[in-house]
Formats: C-alpha cells, sequence, structure tokens
C-alpha cells in the first residue's frame, strides 16, 4: 500500500510557538543593540530576517514546547514506514537543529534567505516535487489554506473553526488536533494577579502609623494598589519572554503560559505596554512623586531581569530592594515620611525571603543532577553559604525589631508598649519555620507565595496583627 508522504508545518502546528519570535527575543536579550538592526533586515524580507537572527542566535531544540499529541501520532506514523517532510518558513538552520533532535523526518525544507517559504511559495514548492495532490499537508493557519488546496488531505492543528471550515472546501481533512484552551485562569497566569497580593505592601505605611481612619489616603493607596499591580505584571511578563529557556529547564516554571506555548509570544509583547500605560496613568493621579518611584520600580524590574539577575548576591538584594520599594511607595502616595526602622526591618526580612527563592531553586537543579542555575550566577555547591546568609538576614530584621521595641515611638504609638514584645518571638518562629521548609525541600519558588498558602504562616501572621491590635488599644485585663 503507498503511503503519501506526510509534510509537517512548524511554528504553530509542530511547536507551540514561533521560532521568529523566539529568535527575536534571544536576540534583544544577548544584544540589545544589534535587535535594533531588525527593522533593516526586515526591510529586505523576511527570509533574510530570518537568516540574520538565527545566524546570530542559538537555541535548545529539546527545550521547546512541542505539541506532545501531534508528535506521538507523527512518531506512529514514521513506525509505519511513512515519509516524513518538516517543511517551514522558519531558516533552514533552525529547522535542520529540529529535524535533527527529533529524528523522525525523511527531509527537511526551509526558508533559505532569499524565499520565504510560507502560503503560495510554500505550496508551488511542494506540488513541484511531489506533484498536485501527491502529498498530505499538516497545517494550522489560514496561510496554510493555499498548501491544503494542492495537497490531497489535510491534517489541522492548533486552527479556529473558520480554518477548519475553508480547508475542508478545498481538500479531504483526515484529522483535526484541537487547539490549545485559553481560558480565564491562563490569562490569570499571565498577569500573575496572585502576586498582586505582595502589593499590600503599600498600605504597611498606614498601618504603622495607625491612621486606619484616614479615608482619602485608603482611596489613593486603592489607586496605587491598582497601579503598582499592572506595573508588576507588565514585568512579570517581560521577564517571562526574556526567560523562557530557563523557565524550559525548570521542573516548575516550565508550565507558564509562554513557556509552554499556552500564549503567543506576540501577546506578551503587546501586553507590556498596554499594561504600563495603564499604570502610569493610574499613578499621575496618585500623584508625581508616587510615579517616579513606580517608575523606578519598573526601572530596577527591567534591570533585573535583563542584567542583575545574572550576578550572585547582587540579584537577591535587589529582590530585596523592589520588596522595599513598594513601603516607600506606599509612603510617598500618603505623603508620610519613611522611618528607618520600617526600612531597615523591610530590608533585612526581605534579603532573607531572596535568599529562601534562590535556595529553593539551586535544590531543585540539584536533585536534577545540574550544577548551576541557567542564568544565574549560583553553583549548588553555594547551598550551605546562601542557608547561613538568609537566616543571618532573617535574625538581623528581628533584632531590627527588637530595637524599635525599645524606641520611643512605640511608647507614643500604642497603649500597652511590653506588649508589642510578643512580635519578636513570633518573627523568630516566622523565620525559623520558613527556613526549615526551604531546608526540607517544601518552598515554593516564590516565599510570600507559600506563606499564603501555609497554614503555620497564617496562624502566625494572624497572632502577629492580634499582638498589635492589643498593644494599639490596650489590654481588656
Amino acid at each position: 500500500m503507498f503511503l503519501h508522504p506526510l509534510v509537517v508545518d512548524l511554528d504553530g502546528t509542530l511547536i507551540h510557538t514561533d521560532m521568529l519570535h523566539e529568535s527575536a527575543l534571544r536576540l534583544f536579550r544577548s544584544s540589545p543593540v544589534k535587535s535594533l538592526c531588525i527593522p533593516l533586515w526586515l526591510s529586505n524580507g523576511k527570509a533574510i530576517l530570518k537568516q540574520h537572527l538565527a545566524s546570530r542566535t542559538d537555541f535548545d531544540p529539546e527545550t521547546l514546547p512541542y505539541n506532545e499529541e501531534l508528535l506521538g501520532w507523527l512518531r506512529l506514523q514514521y513506525s509505519k514506514g511513512r515519509k516524513l517532510i518538516l517543511c517551514t518558513a522558519s531558516d533552514q538552520s533552525v529547522a535542520d537543529s529540529i529535524a535533527k533532535h527529533l529524528d523522525i523526518f525523511d527531509d527537511v525544507i526551509a526558508s533559505d534567505g532569499s524565499t520565504n517559504l510560507s502560503g503560495k511559495q510554500k505550496a508551488l514548492l511542494l506540488e513541484g516535487r511531489f506533484g498536485r495532490s501527491g502529498f498530505d499537508y499538516i497545517g494550522n493557519s489560514k496561510a496554510d489554506l493555499a498548501v491544503w488546496e494542492s495537497s490531497r488531505h489535510a491534517v489541522i492543528v492548533n486552527a479556529g473553526s473558520n480554518v477548519v471550515k475553508k480547508a475542508g472546501e478545498v481538500c479531504e481533512i483526515e484529522q483535526v488536533f484541537p487547539p490549545l484552551v485559553r481560558g480565564v485562569s491562563v490569562w490569570v497566569r499571565v498577569l500573575r494577579v496572585h502576586q498582586w497580593l505582595k502589593n499590600l505592601l503599600l498600605f504597611v505605611p498606614l498601618l504603622a502609623a495607625h491612621e486606619l481612619a484616614n479615608v482619602g489616603a485608603w482611596f489613593l493607596l486603592i489607586l496605587a494598589f491598582f497601579s503598582f499591580s499592572l506595573c508588576a505584571s507588565s514585568a512579570y511578563i517581560a521577564n517571562d519572554l526574556l526567560d523562557l529557556e530557563s523557565d524550559r529547564l525548570h521542573p516548575r516554571k516550565k508550565n507558564r503560559p509562554f513557556a509552554a506555548g499556552l500564549v503567543p509570544i506576540w501577546m506578551g509583547v503587546v501586553l507590556v505596554p498596554l499594561l504600563l500605560i495603564a499604570s502610569f496613568t493610574i499613578a499621575g493621579i496618585v500623584g508625581a512623586n508616587f510615579l517616579l518611584w513606580l517608575l523606578f520600580y519598573f526601572v530596577l524590574t527591567c534591570a533585573y531581569s535583563l542584567v542583575l539577575k545574572r550576578f550572585m548576591l547582587v540579584d537577591c538584594l535587589t529582590l530585596a530592594s523592589l520588596y522595599t520599594v513598594r513601603i516607600i511607595a506606599g509612603v510617598v502616595a500618603i505623603e508620610q515620611s519613611p522611618t528607618f526602622w520600617l526600612l531597615a526591618f523591610s530590608a533585612f526580612l526581605f534579603l532573607s525571603l531572596a535568599f529562601v527563592k534562590r535556595y529553593t531553586e539551586l535544590e531543585v537543579q540539584l536533585k536534577n543532577g545540574r550544577e548551576h542555575i541557567h542564568g544565574r550566577g549560583y553553583q549548588t555547591t553555594d547551598l550551605p553559604l546562601i542557608q547561613t546568609m538568609g537566616i543571618t538576614s532573617g535574625y538581623a530584621s528581628v533584632l531590627v525589631l527588637a530595637l524599635y521595641l525599645n524606641s520611643n515611638a512605640v511608647i507614643k504609638l500604642y497603649q500597652t508598649p511590653e506588649l508589642i514584645w510578643g512580635t519578636v518571638p513570633l518573627m523568630l518562629f516566622w523565620i525559623n519555620w520558613m527556613w526549615m521548609q526551604a531546608h526540607r525541600s517544601k518552598m515554593h519558588d516564590d516565599p510570600l507565595v507559600f506563606a499564603l498558602k501555609d497554614k503555620a504562616s497564617l496562624v502566625t501572621g494572624a497572632l502577629f496583627a492580634a499582638v498589635l491590635f492589643i498593644g494599639a488599644v490596650g489590654a481588656p485585663w
């Protein structure tokens, strides 16, 4: 029985991503200056652009988000003796690398620097090689309709109902692989809405100053919260886009929407400026000084994503600073003056949590047999030292808290200041608890997210708040 050759598209079909977008991002990450040449290369044609990007960037085909359902079906066809051809508009070098990794393709046809092998160009080439209706084609988009018109059967992957309908009008459909579902939960993950809880730190200065009855301050801080949250989402998306390869090497982060190909890269590129515009617009309502601190936060976040996270210790200090900046922004939003005690306490506490984060990531790499974190400056042999520095930083925050409780500010703010000393053992317990969980490999990638789901942390937080409340209003006994 004669089996017609099966021609397979790459971008959006065999893989849940687009190699042109991937290559452009890699170039921007490795050499932002060279990425300015992209419009010039594009002016000479897409094929030239793809060739330039492919020659200036490198990638690991093993880490790409493959369509596993389709890939399994292709391997079955290959085992039956069917000839498989990878035919893509991506550059030849990119296609060759992927084909070599998968080891199921008999031939590879791709763009060569002069011809962008897409749509009608692809249809003409395949028809010239195999004859009209002499092959079956697997594709995913409207651009593939021209190819399906020349093919015998169509296999449709990740396409909408409109594409499926039109493909059925030009050739017989052999099989349909349903598109990825992008529900509300996926977009919640894209925006990292759960991370918005960190922006509750903006309200800390209001609580610390016992200004709970200040309605105007509450209004400004609510606006500030959404402004910071949108800005943070923009930064998280930018970080996810620039960190695709590192995320794909991580056992949990590989499931993030962009790393897994659940959401196209171009959507992330569009979302970043839109979220920023909305964020800065709201910040302008809060006040000019708040807007400046928000801008500083965004610049520092970008610096972290692009450069600073690659340097050991600097990355953790930056993470701690990003948390502290939230508290300063909260102070500025309600036009208060930041206190030394609050800033010193938060700096040491968040530095400890930043070390928890790195410690947890290194433990994961150690279990997977790797010696370092991709894109980071740490080695798994650094684990004991990171643990020591993290615990020390946590104890330093408790020391600052203890010294604060002995200051005149406490006497002015609290009816029964001696009760506030109960916060010290609570903080000591929590710091030690977090590090014990990290040591036992029970910690989440983000310690604050872990704390919000951890019963012991929630109980400790409730007791901490109760002690402060009783100290402020006075003991009932």
